[in-house]
């Protein structure tokens, strides 16, 4: 380290220490509180005494100490796990509403159930927002013990969970659950027209483990929930075909940036001769032109086993962050069929949307909100600026000795692939175990391969075999052990070194612990650096090391033109590229790209912002009806939930319709975004006039009708959709046609 990086590490530590300073003295203060020598029944009655205390007004702040030295214990006698110091620092920052980074393999999960347990002692709830199911029961399971010891409730949420199960679950002090889950039955109490079928009660307080992947990676993922299977339009394959009929460079281009296709003037005549349509420009072609800008998206930008892959006959998208299978996730209705066509599979379509929100907005609704990462600091401007949320670095209970080296740089891909192959065989005869991170499942699956010819055994962890992660990942750390994974590999599972068996463990150990490899550079540092904390939990040694090449799509599209001297673009040599400044071009390049990004998504946000200012206005009068505040009729209660409901989907319907197209408007000098709000507000601004007057012609219909029986809503054609179900949006297609246009 030369003197200018010991000099920023000498700062960062003091800015740290600054911040850690005042959960230091709470630490003294806990530690102070002499609680081992109560016995269970002491532990318990004053456990129920803060209880009382903080149900009758008492601040949390006051009771922390107390509360926090109490649950340590009872950690400690239920578990066998008394807190480490950073734990109870880390579980401090957190009640304070911070972002906490903790290092993987530190404890977050009993970090978390200090600020839970007190802030569960008001009786309002605490979700802990966890990253998938398994995770969810995972640790409910684990620290519920611990929690009803102190005499509070605990449950869990999971996919499939009636509504009286899901209640009681939300009923309970503390509950463990999936975002996608909790706002699934968010968006299903929106459209619920009786109360007894809400599930929720009042957000309180939220602590949402892995925060990064929630709140940045997905927190503009739109969640959705759909009814009344609608028909689609019959010319998919029609429109695959002809995209495949298309020449690129002649039919049609990329943008520089390769996130958005466009028709040249060649193409668009090409398509409307084989169309017959007239101009494709026009409106009333509009529906057309878009069917075709998806077919060609799907066709030249989508590729398979990267993007989605299909399995059991059905399509699958595959998270870019993650590599995982995307569960339950669709692309937009018009791009979903147009990857279905061009795979030559029947289009489902996805419904009438009935409701949505996006994971950022559902996290607003929480009054108080903290989270937990490995990785945060990366993005500390950017957890500040949209969520208020400071980044509190928790030091590592021992300290870190992982040897983070500096990346090799190759010309070319098949160079980079020999290469790496060299250096796992001759690494895997010494046994050391070896994780190595892709960008893909077709690479994945390559490098695979290769090791095969090379006579390397290894385990491959894909979003082809993603049901087995829990039991791949935990065999990781074993002797000889060599893994082969897509960027999935890490989250809420701790690599062991030797399996947790301690002999092993020793003998990994002296080879220099886990090795983790990365074939390529992401987007952001914060992806690298989970990969990177794949290794060194919890003091162990370990090392990592990335592998990138000039052809790499990241490279190719953000800068290597002018980042990249043209001699070195087009010369190709197996060896790696050892001048420095190849190392600072592509810190600069992952710099830029994140910077892009960030900026892209506050611009996307203020779409959807105006969106979700709009829903809270609609459910609030909503919930109003459905509470009965103006003391209406049952009959006309059901009537106007009913017109309220179809309105705001015919509005959500709108609002699609004037997104898909508005990018158009810069070409006109006009400013997009403006005038998407101003077209939604005039929109919204109609839809209590529409309902009243629905609502109106309704009751008179009803009442003049002759029958007094009690209402068949079916009949009358008033009944909501019989079936409901629910999806996530993979957004980024919008992203790349709005950052086409520089929005």
């Amino acid at each position: 380290m030369n003197f200018a990086s010991k000099l920023v590490q000498k700062v960062k530590d003091r800015f740290v220490q600054h911040k850690l300073k005042s959960y230091t003295d709470k630490l003294r203060e806990i530690s102070s509180f002499n609680v081992q020598s109560w016995d269970d029944g002491r532990l318990q009655a004053e456990s129920l005494n803060l209880k009382k205390k903080a149900q009758s007004g008492v601040s949390l702040d006051e009771l922390l100490v107390e509360a926090y030295a109490i649950a340590g214990e009872a950690a400690y006698r239920v578990l066998g796990m008394r807190p480490f110091d950073v734990q109870y620092q880390a579980g401090a920052a957190l009640h304070e509403g911070n972002l906490v980074e903790m290092q993987t393999g530190e404890g977050k999960t009993l970090a978390a159930v200090m600020p839970a347990y007190l802030n569960a002692l008001q009786g309002k709830g605490v979700h802990v927002l966890t990253f998938n199911d398994y995770l969810a029961g995972r640790d409910a399971g684990w620290m519920g013990p611990v929690y009803r010891f102190l005499g509070l409730t605990v449950g869990f949420v999971k996919d499939g969970m009636t509504t009286e199960e899901r209640q009681q679950a939300y009923a309970a002090d503390i509950t463990y659950v999936t975002a996608k889950e909790a706002g699934f039955d968010y968006l299903r109490d929106t459209i619920a027209m009786k109360t007894s079928d809400i599930v929720h009660r009042p957000f309180n307080y939220t602590i949402v483990d892995e925060a990064d992947s929630l709140l940045i990676d997905e927190a503009r993922v739109p969640l959705v929930i759909a009814g009344e299977v609608a028909s689609t339009g019959g010319d998919g394959s029609r429109m695959a075909n002809l995209a495949r009929e298309l020449t690129l460079g002649e039919d049609y281009d990329f943008d520089e940036n390769k996130r958005n296709v466009f028709l040249t003037e060649a193409g668009a005549e090409k398509a409307e001769q084989k169309l017959r349509s007239g101009n494709l420009y026009e409106s009333h072609n509009s529906h057309l032109l878009t069917s075709l800008n998806c077919a060609l998206h799907a066709e030249s930008l989508l590729k398979r086993d990267v993007d989605y892959m299909i399995r059991d006959g059905k399509l699958e998208l595959i998270d870019l962050y993650t590599g995982r299978v995307a569960e339950n996730r669709h692309w937009p209705d018009g791009l979903q069929a147009a990857v279905e066509a061009k795979e030559g599979m029947v289009s489902k379509s996805s419904g009438k949307i009935l409701g949505t929100i996006t994971l950022q907005h559902l996290l607003s609704l929480y009054p108080k909100i903290s989270g937990m990462t490995a990785t945060a600091q990366d993005s500390a401007d950017e957890f500040e600026e949209t969520y208020g949320l400071s980044v509190v670095e928790i030091p590592p209970n021992r300290p870190r000795i992982r040897v983070d080296y500096e990346s090799r740089i190759y010309t070319h891909k098949e160079a980079r692939l020999k290469a790496l192959v060299k250096e796992i065989a001759e690494v895997h005869t010494t046994k050391r175990p070896i994780l190595i991170g892709t960008s893909s499942v077709e690479e994945s699956d390559q490098l695979a391969e290769q090791l095969k010819k090379a006579n390397v055994p290894c385990h491959v962890l894909n979003a082809k075999n993603d049901e087995k992660e829990a039991e791949i990942i935990s065999k990781a750390g074993e002797l000889g052990a060599v893994t082969v994974s897509t960027n999935m590999a890490g989250r809420g599972v701790d690599i062991r070194l030797g399996g947790g068996e301690v002999k092993q463990a020793d003998e990994v150990a002296r080879l220099g612990g886990l090795y983790v490899i990365g074939t390529h550079m992401n987007e952001s540092a914060r992806i690298d650096n989970q990969l990177r904390g794949r290794a060194g939990r919890q003091g162990d040694p370990g090392s990592s090391r990335f592998y990138v090449c000039l052809e790499d799509e990241l490279i190719n599209r953000f800068g290597i033109e002018k980042a990249i001297p043209a001699s070195y673009r087009t010369k190709k040599q197996d060896e790696q590229l050892e001048a420095s400044v190849f190392h600072k071009k592509m810190d600069h390049i992952q710099r830029v790209v994140m910077g892009q990004n960030f900026e892209m998504r506050k611009t996307l946000n203020k779409y959807s912002d105006m969106v979700e200012e709009q829903r809270r206005i609609q459910h609030e009068q909503r919930e109003s009806v459905l509470n009965n505040v103006d003391s209406l009729s049952s009959t006309e209660r059901y009537v106007r939930l009913y017109h309220m409901d179809r309105s705001w989907s015919d509005h959500l319907a709108y609002v699609s319709y004037i997104r898909e197209g508005i990018h158009l408007e810069s070409l006109a000098n006009r400013n997009p975004v403006d005038e998407f709000h101003h077209r939604i507000i005039h929109a919204f601004e109609q839809l209590p006039e529409k309902i009243e007057k629905e609502t109106a012609k309704t009751l008179t219909k009803l009442n003049t009708s002759d029958s007094k029986e009690q209402i068949d809503w079916e009949k009358e054609g008033l009944k909501p959709p019989a079936r409901t179900w629910t999806y996530l949006i993979q957004d980024q297609f919008m992203e790349k046609k709005t950052n086409i246009f520089g929005l």
